[in-house]
């Protein structure tokens, strides 16, 4: 029998469950998972008033751009593990380019491009639709086999690994 990971609409079920609607966070910001696969992950920010930083122009506030890249270069790590553990953000440096958009939604993509027995290394884009004319880019590290358990959705199989 395959595995239902193998799926490209089944990941992304299972990452939306694992990454954004169990993370009170990510929940709370309503990340969407728009594509995983190993070593890359791609999530949605919809645009909502409650966050926007200036009213006056109506751009999001770093924070939720901070939490959409963050959130997306730890899916790309959580890809290339064989086995789920636990791990944290060890350091996350953002440019932002230019503001977004007023009422529109940021994609942002990263990439998990090394990967060794403690730490994982990152890159990401956010933009509205062209990688090619970033809002922000990122650049992180995650430390691997932090204390603490992974928590993961019952949906699709306990015995299914990412």
């Amino acid at each position: 029998m395959s595995s239902p990971l193998k799926d490209p609409d089944q990941r992304i079920v299972f990452f939306q469950q694992w990454f954004s609607d169990t993370i009170p966070h990510s929940k709370a910001l309503g990340l969407k998972i728009i594509a995983v696969r190993r070593g890359f992950g791609s999530m949605q920010l919809d645009w909502r008033e409650e966050l926007v930083g200036n009213p006056e122009t109506g751009v999001l506030a770093g924070g939720p751009l901070t939490a959409l890249m963050d959130s997306c270069c730890g899916m790309s790590v959580a890809t290339m593990l064989s086995e789920p553990k636990p791990f944290a953000t060890l350091d996350l440096r953002i440019d932002y380019v230019r503001p977004a958009t007023p009422g529109k939604a940021v994609i942002a993509e990263a990439e998990c491009y090394r990967v060794t027995h403690s730490v994982a290394f990152t890159r990401a884009f956010a933009h509205h639709g062209d990688p090619k004319d970033p809002i922000a880019a990122a650049a992180g590290t995650f430390m691997l086999g932090t204390k603490g358990e992974v928590t993961r959705p019952q949906t699709i199989g306990a015995e299914v690994k990412p």
